[in-house]
C-alpha cells in the first residue's frame, strides 16, 4: 500500500489537474455516495468545469493585477517576455541562415563541379561568355566546345582538375612546371619550362585535337607533322646566297592575350579560349622562401613557355599572316622562303644578290609590324664560296650534316666507348647521354642510313650507362610526329646548338 505521503501527493495532483469540487464528486461516486441513475452528472460535470476555468481565469486576472500595480514586477515581466521572443527569434534566424548556408554551399558545389566561375584575378571577367562558333569550327574539323565542362569531358579530367591547372594566381606553393636552363651555342642560357605530367597530357590533347588540325602557311616547317629541319632546308639546296635570321625572345614575345586571341580566332567561347589560353602559357616566375615556405610568385605577363608541346604550333598559327607576307616579299625578288619556329630563312640565285637589301629592309618591317622582333646579331649571309647552312643542315650541294660536327661527334662516340661519360659532354653543360641522344636523331632527320649507325652506337652507350628509358620515352615517341611534343622542343633545341 502507498504511505500517507504519496497518497496525499497523488490526491494534490488529481485536484490540481482540474479542480477540488471535481475531485470530491469523483470520489463520491466511487465510493457510492451518488445513485447516479437519480442525478444527471453530466449537467454536473459541466458545472464544476466550468467553473474551474473560470476559477483559473480569474486567478490569472488577479496575478496580471498584482503585476500591473506592481510597476518594477511588470517591467521584469516584459523585459522577459522580450528576452524570450528575442531568443527564440534568434533560435529562428540561426536556423534559417545555417539552413541557407546549405544549401548555397551545395550549390556551389554542384556548380564547381559543372562550372568554372573563377579562374584567377584578372582572368575571370568573360567567363560567362560560353558560346562558341559552332559553324566556324566544324568548318576547320575542329572539336565544339562551349563550357569548361565540354572541354573537361572531351580531355577525359573532371572540371575540378581543369581548374587545378588552369587556375592562376600571384603567388603559390604549386608550380606546373619544372624549370631548368640549357646553354646557348651564343652564350648565356635558354630557360625551359617542362610541363608536369598532369599539365602535360592536358597540353597534348590540346595539340592533337586542336592545334594539329588548324592549316598552316605550306612555308612553315617547325613542329609541323610530316615536316622536320631536313624539309626546312631542302628549298634552299644549291642557291647562290642564302639568308637567315632568327626572332629575338619569340616564345616570351607571345603573351597571353595573343594565346587567347588564337582560340578565339578558331570559333571558341570566351570561357574555353580563356582556359586554354592559362594551359598553354606561363608567367616568369621568382622562386621565394618565407618562414620555412616555398612560394613561386609571378611576375609579369604569362606568355608562351620554351618546353610546352602547344608552344611551337601556336606560333605557326599565329604567324600565317606573318608567313604570308614574308612569302609575298620573297616571290617579289625571286628568293624561296622558309620558317622553322623561330628562325627564317631566304635563299636565291645569283641575280638575287643586288636585291638582299631591299629584302633585308622590307622582311625587318614585316616582322616589326607582326609584333615580332630580329635578333640584330644573328643574320647571316651565306654566299656559294662557303659553308651554307640552315637550321644546322649543310645546304650548298644536298642536305647534308656539317663535316666538322660530324667528326668531332664521332670522336666523342670513341672517347665515350674507350673512357666513359666522366668529363665528356657535346656542348658544355647539360646530360651528355641526353645530348648525343639528341644529336643521333638529328643526324637520323637528315640521312637516316648514317643515323641509323649512330643511333645504335649511341643506344649501346645509354643501356651501359642505365640512361633511363622514362627519360627516354618523355621525348622520343613525339619524333614520329614531325617534332609535334616536347621532343620538338628538347631536340630541336638541341640541333639549334648545331646550326650556330
Amino acid at each position: 500500500m502507498k504511505n500517507s505521503t504519496e497518497r496525499r501527493q497523488e490526491i494534490y495532483d488529481k485536484i490540481k489537474a482540474s479542480s477540488k469540487q471535481e475531485y470530491i464528486l469523483s470520489e463520491m461516486k466511487r465510493l457510492g455516495f451518488w445513485n447516479q441513475e437519480e442525478l444527471d452528472f453530466k449537467s454536473v460535470n459541466a458545472f464544476f468545469k466550468e467553473e474551474s476555468q473560470l476559477s483559473k481565469e480569474l486567478q490569472k486576472l488577479l496575478k496580471e493585477k498584482r503585476i500591473i500595480e506592481d510597476p518594477e514586477a511588470f517591467l521584469a515581466k516584459k523585459h522577459q517576455e522580450r528576452k524570450l521572443a528575442s531568443k527564440q527569434s534568434q533560435k529562428e534566424t540561426k536556423e534559417r541562415r545555417e539552413k541557407e548556408r546549405l544549401e548555397k554551399a551545395a550549390q556551389w558545389k554542384a556548380s564547381k563541379e559543372k562550372e568554372i566561375l573563377y579562374i584567377g584575378s584578372g582572368y575571370s571577367n568573360n567567363l560567362n561568355q560560353n558560346e562558341s562558333d559552332v559553324a566556324r569550327l566544324k568548318t576547320q574539323n575542329l572539336p565544339v566546345l562551349n563550357t569548361a565542362q565540354d572541354l573537361a569531358l572531351a580531355i577525359g579530367i573532371t572540371v575540378g582538375e581543369l581548374r587545378f591547372l588552369s587556375f592562376t594566381r600571384k603567388n603559390s606553393k604549386i608550380s606546373h612546371y619544372k624549370r631548368f636552363q640549357m646553354p646557348k651555342k651564343s652564350g648565356g642560357y635558354r630557360l625551359i619550362s617542362a610541363p608536369m605530367p598532369k599539365l602535360k597530357n592536358a597540353q597534348h590533347w590540346i595539340l592533337e585535337h586542336i592545334l594539329n588540325n588548324v592549316k598552316v602557311h605550306d612555308n612553315a616547317h617547325g613542329c609541323v607533322i610530316g615536316k622536320s629541319i631536313k624539309t626546312n632546308a631542302i628549298p634552299h639546296i644549291g642557291k647562290s646566297v642564302v639568308v637567315n635570321q632568327d626572332f629575338k625572345n619569340f616564345f616570351p614575345s607571345v603573351t597571353y592575350n595573343r594565346i587567347k586571341g588564337v582560340f578565339m580566332a578558331l570559333g571558341y567561347s570566351n570561357q574555353v579560349a580563356t582556359i586554354l589560353a592559362l594551359i598553354c602559357s606561363e608567367p616568369k616566375i621568382l622562386d621565394v622562401s618565407l618562414l620555412g615556405e616555398d612560394y613561386y610568385a609571378q611576375r609579369g605577363e604569362r606568355f608562351l613557355p620554351q618546353g610546352s608541346p602547344c608552344s611551337p604550333a601556336i606560333t605557326n598559327i599565329l604567324c600565317q599572316k606573318l608567313d604570308y607576307r614574308l612569302s609575298g616579299l620573297a616571290k617579289k625578288y625571286n628568293f624561296d622562303y622558309t620558317r622553322y619556329v623561330d628562325d627564317i630563312t631566304f635563299s636565291g640565285a645569283k641575280e638575287c644578290l643586288p636585291k638582299i637589301t631591299a629584302l633585308l629592309k622590307y622582311s625587318g618591317k614585316i616582322v616589326r609590324d607582326e609584333n615580332f622582333k630580329l635578333h640584330p646579331e644573328k643574320l647571316r649571309v651565306m654566299k656559294r664560296n662557303a659553308k651554307q647552312e640552315v637550321t644546322g643542315v649543310v645546304v650548298n650541294e644536298k642536305a647534308n650534316i656539317s663535316k666538322t660536327s660530324l667528326k668531332r661527334f664521332r670522336a666523342l662516340l670513341h672517347q665515350i666507348e674507350k673512357e666513359g661519360i666522366e668529363g665528356k659532354y657535346w656542348n658544355k653543360g647539360g646530360n651528355v647521354l641526353a645530348q648525343i641522344d639528341g644529336y643521333a636523331n638529328f643526324i637520323f632527320q637528315i640521312d637516316e642510313v648514317k643515323g641509323a649507325i649512330y643511333k645504335e652506337r649511341v643506344n649501346a652507350i645509354l643501356v651501359k650507362y642505365n640512361y633511363k628509358e622514362a627519360h627516354k620515352k618523355q621525348y622520343a615517341p613525339n619524333a614520329k610526329k614531325g617534332g609535334s611534343g616536347l621532343l620538338s622542343g628538347f631536340i630541336k633545341k638541341v640541333s639549334s646548338f648545331f646550326k650556330k
